[in-house]
């Protein structure tokens, strides 16, 4: 498994979890994958740090609990008024190791100043990481509050360190590519649904698909670029973090 030189290692935890289709979100029941998805994974490292000006690519995660399941009943809002009683499956005291990397935001030509200085966008991501993320940390939904601390990629115990050859979970939601964030010239101007095939190797880990190689997807709808910039009026951060900007 390849890592870059702009790498950031992290465990995130917390009580419980629910990562699932966007699709299979709209009302009714709702039960978890039994492992993360992609799109959770990069929005987790979204909360530790983000700009316009690069795109985070979740490489790996690593499994360390067991993968174990709890129902509850949950009264959530109906559309037409009131509560309804629905039924959610969520994950139990999950824990993950992940490792991430950013590479520069092409589609963003007026923040490419920006994005081209990596060592101060690695510098400031690893701070964040140890300071437990910029934003609030949720593992798939907001109910699953969550907390992240530095690791070692591959270090310390996972209860999935003997077990013996490796699980298939079949097709499964990858995560969205938005247009700001297309690389091939197919999904250009377009929202677009990933899907792929996870394996979780010995030790819980698996290897993510790059979200370009994912040849089953669906184009939602049309999409324009959002495009970020001083002149837009619509991102003021370009100047921020200048007390972090130091190399190690």
């Amino acid at each position: 498994m390849k890592k870059y030189r702009n790498t950031i290692e992290f465990e995130v935890y917390g009580s419980y979890a629910l990562f699932s289709d966007p699709v299979l979100r709209v009302g009714g029941e709702k039960t978890s994958y039994h492992i993360p998805t992609y799109e959770a994974l990069k929005g987790i490292t979204e909360s530790i740090y983000w700009k316009p000006s690069i795109i985070w690519y979740i490489d790996a995660v690593r499994i360390m609990n067991p993968i174990q399941t709890e129902t509850k009943g949950i009264r959530p809002i109906a559309y037409n008024g009131g509560n309804e009683l629905a039924y959610y499956t969520y994950l139990k005291d999950v824990k993950y190791q992940v490792r991430a990397h950013f590479e520069p935001n092409n589609n963003q030509p007026k923040l490419k100043e920006d994005s081209r200085n990596e060592n101060k966008h690695h510098n400031i991501a690893k701070r964040m990481v140890q300071r437990g993320g910029r934003r609030d940390i949720f593992l798939g939904t907001r109910e699953c509050q969550a907390f992240v601390e530095p690791c070692v990629f591959g270090e310390g115990e996972s209860y999935y360190d003997t077990m013996p050859g490796e699980v298939s979970y079949g097709f499964m939601y990858h995560g969205i590519t938005y247009a700001e964030e297309a690389i091939l010239e197919e999904d250009q101007d377009q929202m677009t649904v990933r899907f792929w095939r996870p394996v979780m190797k010995k030790g819980g880990i698996i290897e993510f698909t790059r979200p370009e190689d994912c040849t089953e997807k669906r184009h939602i709808r049309y999409m324009e670029k959002k495009i970020f910039g001083k002149e837009e009026n619509n991102f003021i951060g370009l100047d921020e973090f200048t007390d972090e900007e130091v190399a190690d």
